[in-house]
């Protein structure tokens, strides 16, 4: 059943009280906590690329106090084991039966900071839990729930002790963006409220952790007109006929962009998606999935450029309303 007019102006509104209680605690940055909200409401995981001190850890703590339900923080470090992310199970003497321990990843909003510190190996231990909701231990599978959000965070990849994120697990994330030091105005008022050496935990639930879900099922029931859709699979194709590029856009990332592209067209009270909504999403949902030839790398070509390029040379479809 497609939303309906009256669900997508409640949308909207929750949408936007959710927006504005993050805001209180990371300011002057509404466009990058929009685009968390939809990461989250489209049921997929945000990588935050940025310097030290930005409020990536910030971001994530407020989103997590905005949504009444469980949280955690793992700090990935070289010596992290899958374990520690996973759990283990463990074998109870008193019961003479194995029990599985939880790891810190059974949470609805998980931030896995400075993701890039750890070995790749224990990095890949996220990459089924982000794709499927859950984890198998020892054969057996648990499920984490709903809703289920991975916030990791990253330095960059020229600092020093970081290792870089495989294809496949950058390919698991929704969208990758970062959140950049604020304005001169964000930033007086960061001065002027230093005393608080806290800021996230004076804010209060807006949702539940059902009503989340519930956002997440109502989304994914906006109208997508089928001109839309080859609209995203040209564009799609597009970044994988370029000779920039040794590898495009994957058949996942074209289902992030329509997922992502119904959260953000209920966001703006709209049952219907419209081209607008593919265009503006475009650079972070399928900028990280690209990986660019050598050589043009060398010659200072960027992914985001080639999104921007394609999204140029590709004329948008006039979407009909549902």
């Amino acid at each position: 059943m497609t939303m309906t007019v009256e669900q997508a102006t409640w949308f909207r509104d929750t949408f936007t009280r959710l927006a504005d209680n993050v805001g209180h605690a990371v300011l002057g940055k509404d466009e990058v906590v929009r685009l968390v909200l939809t990461a989250m409401l489209a049921e997929g995981h945000v990588l935050l690329e940025d310097a030290p001190g930005t409020g990536k850890t910030s971001l994530a703590r407020a989103l997590a106090a905005t949504v009444q339900g469980t949280s955690s923080r793992i700090q990935f470090t070289p010596d992290l084991l899958p374990s520690d992310v996973t759990g283990v199970t463990i074998y109870d003497q008193a019961s003479h039966t194995f029990e599985f321990h939880k790891g810190p990843v059974f949470a609805q909003v998980v931030l896995a900071d400075e993701i890039n510190r750890a070995s790749p190996k224990t990095q890949s231990a996220l990459l089924e839990v982000m794709e499927e909701s859950r984890i198998t231990v020892d054969g057996v599978t648990h499920d984490v729930g709903r809703p289920f959000l991975v916030i990791a965070t990253q330095n960059p990849i020229e600092q020093a002790g970081t290792y870089k994120l495989p294809e496949a697990q950058l390919d698991r994330f929704l969208l990758k963006t970062s959140i950049g030091y604020p304005d001169l105005a964000s930033a007086e008022r960061i001065l002027a409220g230093s005393g608080d050496r806290n800021p996230v935990s004076r804010l209060q639930p807006v949702v539940t952790a059902h009503a989340v879900a519930e956002m997440a099922d109502l989304a994914a029931s906006a109208h997508v007109d089928p001109v839309l859709l080859r609209y995203a699979a040209q564009l799609a194709e597009a970044t994988r006929e370029t000779r920039e590029t040794t590898l495009g856009v994957s058949v996942r990332g074209m289902l992030a962009i329509v997922r992502a592209a119904k959260v953000r067209a209920a966001s703006e009270g709209r049952h219907y998606v419209l081209p607008d909504d593919i265009k503006a999403l475009a650079v972070p949902v399928w900028s990280h999935r690209l990986v660019l030839d050598p050589e043009a790398e060398f010659s200072g070509v960027t992914a985001e450029g080639i999104v921007r390029r394609v999204l140029e040379d590709t004329p948008a479809p006039q979407a009909r309303a549902a």
